[in-house]
Parts: structure tokens; C-alpha cells; sequence
């Protein structure tokens, strides 16, 4: 069994009114983010329960940390200047290191990282020599490269604190894998906004240009750069960019409070969609394309979709997001992961997402994976409908020295406050006996006692007072 290693968390969406991490002025639903949450502390205080400090521990932010759609940047930015303030105060650092991974709402830090990157490669090459086509994605075996990318906007964050201008901070995307044993172990992790199809529209209208009049005949699989060449407009303009838009953006964050309503939805995603493709830079795939027929095929894809994921709660996966993981499993991943290995397929394979904000534990049979694959979901930390939502919750993944994963988590959406309890699961295949790394921090997580009681009492309380808060804005702007 070996200590805590790697320590993941996602879907933060700092800044944003209804995140629990983002702090609220006192009866109000203004933020305050010159201090930290009451939630936030005390998930920190948490962390240093089980990690303590001055260990060697790498923290993964797994997508989603800054709410750049609903909020403005300063918001977002200083809300995590809380959040580093506390995990690296001066003295009682609990990590050594960050990895960063972008997901859809903080999906332009990395656009602002890959640029950066390009730019400082182009610095190197001579001006007779032809410069390559900039990349959109990193290698997904990373964690000892040399020369990481640099997220550009969250290491000049951390580097604000003096103590901290030399702090390691990388960038991964979309994938991290962390290998071990000799190439026999392996942990991934992805945001998990290709999972939904809704992230990879402008490639499903691509394959039906071309796959007109020949639908038996199958696409060859993408691959993840791509997926993320083809998307990364579409991501970047609707689910990143908006919170600099001024009135735009804040007309955008209404619309995000009334998404329960399909029909709305799939208008707006229609009118955008239409003119991403018709009024800018058309993708190459659609410029030769009648705009009549662009349109039909854009009506056809947005017709499938409904409701996004988060908001689905019936299933920790609607069939969708089922299928869609199935699919970006089975191909952008799997694809990957043989190109940087030469079709070496690591045996054993942990998959780790969020994105869903619904948290769970499962075993799933992917194929050409030589064993069932460890699924885990770390939920979300936001608050989006007026009532309780039971599958909603957050989670923190832990993994040890020997990649042994288990899940903290960390709360459930309930109506009984009494009912907010952190509980320890892990990814079991039936039969299957729990690891000593899972009973370990088990053993050292007591939901009655604090400071796991008093996370439970604060996140409880800030559940209820941001579903008023919903429900007070949607009846205002009604």
C-alpha cells in the first residue's frame, strides 16, 4: 500500500455564483471572492488530514477550475488566488506540484497555453525554414517531460506570491496518463467533455457532409488532435469566451440558468452553430458545401441532443454521454495512447473523468482493452437546479505510489442536511476484494468527526442558500 501521491479535482467553476467554492456576500447573491468559501476551507482542511504537509504530493485539476462562460475573468481569477493561498500557504504546503488539464469552461487558458507554446517554438526556427502547422493537444505521457507546456494564465497566478515563483505548474490536453510497473499500469485522465457529443458537433456535421448518400460505410477513427483541431472554435466561443463578453455574456449566464428547457436550447446551439459556419471561417470540410444543405445537416445533429449532461439526472450517464464515452474509449483515447506507446497497451487502466458533475464508481468492458477498465467520475462543486439533485455531488480522486485509485466523496446533493456524510468508494470489478490503499483511507475518513463533519454542515448550508439564489434569479428575470 502505498501514501497519496496524486490528488484530483475538477469542476471547481471558480467565480461562478453557484459554485460552493466561490464565496458569497452575507444574505446576498454577489460574490465576494477576496475570501475563500466556507467550503473551500474546509475541503482544504480535509486534504491536509490526509495528506499533511510538505509531502510529495501533485495536484491534478482535471477541468472546469475557472468559470470563464458565467463570469468575468477577474472573478474567476481571484477565487483561485483563494484556493492557492490556502493549499500553498507559506509553511503548509500540502503539494509540490500542479498539473493542469483544461475542460470546456476554461477551455481558452489552454488556447492561451498552446499559443504561447507555438510562439516560443517559432522564436527558435531560422525565417527560411517552414513553420509546421500549430499543434492542438499535448502528448498524454507528460508528467517527467523536461520541457512541460506552461499554462500561461494560471502559473503567472501562482507566481503573484513570491514564496511561490519557482512552483512547478504543467499543462496536459485533453488527456494525463500516469504509468507505472513498468508500462503495466495505468491511470488517465480527461476532463470528459468528449464523452458528451454536444463538444464534438462541427466533426458529427464533418462525417455527415461526407457520408451523404454512403451511410453503411464506417469513418475511420479520429484522432484526438483531430477531434480538438475540428472543435476547438465551437468550444472556445459558446463555453469559455462568453464571461468576457460584457452584456452578451451576462444575457449568456440567463440562458445557462434556463437550460432545463430543450426546445431553448437547441435553437440557440442552431443559431450559433449556423453562423460559426456560415458568417466566419467556414471549416474546409463545409466551404464548398450549399448553405441549405450545411443547415439541414446542422438541424439533424441538434435535433439529437436535449438537455446537457449535467442537467440529465435520472442516470450518472444519460444513454448519450453512455455512448459517447464508449466511443471516445474505443477511439481518440485508445488511439493515443498507441501512437505515444507503439501499440503498447498498458494491461491494467484506470480511467478518470468529470464533467457530468454526477460522481460514481464503475467497471466498464471497453474493447481492445486487455482488462476491464476502472471508470471514475470526480462530480462537480456547482449548484444548478432549485432542488435537490441526489446523483450531483463532488468528489476528490486519490491515487498512491502503485496507481491504486480510490474516490472521496466528498457530498451528495440531499434534502436532509443530516445526509451530507464524505464517504470512500472505489472501482470494483464483481468478485473483486477492495485494495489496501481504499481500506487505508477509509480507516482514516470519520464522517461524524471533524473536520469532515464540518465540511458535511458547510456544504450542506451552501447547497440550500445558491438553490435559493437560483431560484430568486430565474423568478427576477422571468
Amino acid at each position: 500500500m502505498g501514501a497519496i501521491r496524486y490528488v484530483c479535482l475538477s469542476d471547481m467553476h471558480l467565480g461562478a455564483k453557484n459554485s460552493l467554492l466561490t464565496n458569497l456576500k452575507i444574505a446576498s447573491t454577489d460574490t465576494d471572492p477576496l475570501k475563500p468559501s466556507p467550503v473551500m476551507e474546509q475541503l482544504v482542511e480535509c486534504l491536509k488530514t490526509l495528506i499533511g504537509i510538505g509531502e510529495d504530493v501533485t495536484l491534478i485539476l482535471n477541468g472546469d477550475i475557472l468559470e470563464l462562460a458565467l463570469t468575468t475573468d477577474n472573478e474567476a481569477y481571484m477565487a483561485f488566488e483563494r484556493f492557492i493561498e490556502l493549499i500553498l500557504k507559506q509553511g503548509e504546503q500540502i503539494f509540490k506540484r500542479i498539473i493542469y488539464i483544461p475542460g470546456n469552461h476554461d477551455h481558452h487558458l489552454w488556447e492561451l497555453a498552446r499559443e504561447t507554446q507555438y510562439m516560443n517554438f517559432v522564436d527558435t526556427v531560422r525565417t527560411e525554414d517552414v513553420l509546421p502547422i500549430p499543434w492542438h493537444v499535448t502528448n498524454m505521457f507528460v508528467e517527467n517531460d523536461p520541457n512541460p507546456v506552461v499554462p500561461f494564465t494560471l502559473s503567472r497566478l501562482v507566481r503573484k506570491y513570491p514564496p511561490l515563483k519557482d512552483f512547478p505548474i504543467a499543462t496536459a490536453y485533453p488527456n494525463l496518463a500516469l504509468l507505472k510497473n513498468g508500462g503495466q499500469k495505468c491511470v488517465i485522465f480527461h476532463h470528459g467533455h468528449f464523452v458528451e457529443s454536444l463538444y464534438h458537433l462541427m466533426t458529427t456535421i464533418k462525417n455527415l457532409v461526407f457520408n451523404r448518400g454512403k451511410p453503411n460505410q464506417p469513418m475511420p477513427p479520429i484522432q484526438i488532435w483531430d477531434l480538438e483541431a475540428e472543435n476547438f472554435a465551437w468550444i472556445d466561443f459558446f463555453w469559455s469566451t462568453m464571461g468576457r463578453s460584457g452584456d452578451v455574456g451576462k444575457d449568456i449566464g440567463i440562458f445557462y440558468e434556463k437550460m432545463q428547457d430543450p426546445g431553448g436550447f437547441k435553437k440557440l446551439l442552431y443559431n450559433l452553430a449556423e453562423n460559426l459556419i456560415s458568417e466566419a471561417n467556414p471549416p474546409w470540410w463545409a466551404a464548398g458545401a450549399e448553405k441549405e444543405v450545411v443547415k439541414w445537416i446542422i438541424s439533424i445533429v441538434i435535433d439529437r441532443i436535449g438537455k446537457t449532461e449535467n442537467l440529465q439526472t435520472e442516470k450518472v450517464l444519460s444513454q448519450d454521454a453512455e455512448k459517447g464515452l464508449w466511443a471516445y474509449m474505443n477511439g481518440p483515447l485508445r488511439e493515443q495512447i498507441r501512437s505515444e506507446r507503439g501499440d503498447n497497451m498498458p494491461p491494467d487502466v484506470t480511467f478518470v473523468f468529470g464533467h457530468t458533475h454526477k460522481s460514481f464508481e464503475e467497471d466498464m468492458n471497453f474493447k481492445e482493452y486487455p482488462q476491464w477498465v476502472k471508470v471514475y467520475n470526480s462530480g462537480g462543486w456547482v449548484v444548478e437546479s432549485v432542488d435537490p439533485q441526489p446523483l450531483h455531488g463532488g468528489a476528490v480522486i486519490l491515487v498512491d505510489d502503485d496507481l491504486n485509485v480510490a474516490s472521496l466523496r466528498m457530498y451528495n446533493e440531499d434534502l436532509d442536511s443530516l445526509n451530507y456524510l464524505v464517504k470512500v468508494e472505489e472501482s470494483l470489478h464483481p468478485g473483486e476484494t477492495p485494495s489496501p490503499f481504499y481500506s487505508n483511507i477509509r480507516s482514516l475518513v470519520n464522517p461524524s468527526a471533524d473536520p469532515w463533519r464540518k465540511f458535511s454542515d458547510a456544504v450542506a448550508r451552501a447547497v440550500h442558500v445558491r438553490a435559493q439564489n437560483l431560484k430568486a434569479e430565474i423568478y427576477e428575470k422571468t
